[in-house]
């Protein structure tokens, strides 16, 4: 079994965090920069790009019919 431990940065403030079950807020070291990215999202700051031109007004599903 490999032992070697993993730290990756927080995508939030960029401070190192290790990556076991201990870090519960993995990827992120606290769940401060958890709530600050989403909060970006929620705010559309950080998005998904997409080629599709879907918005809220147009009728459609994720059902494939």
């Amino acid at each position: 079994m490999n032992n070697d431990i993993i730290v990756v940065n927080c995508p939030t403030c960029g401070a190192d965090v290790e990556w076991n079950a201990q870090s519960k807020f993995r990827p992120f070291c606290s769940k401060r920069c958890q709530l600050i990215d989403l909060g970006e999202w929620a705010d559309e700051e950080k998005f998904i790009p997409s080629d599709a031109q879907i918005n809220d007004s147009e009728d459609w599903s994720e059902d494939q019919r």
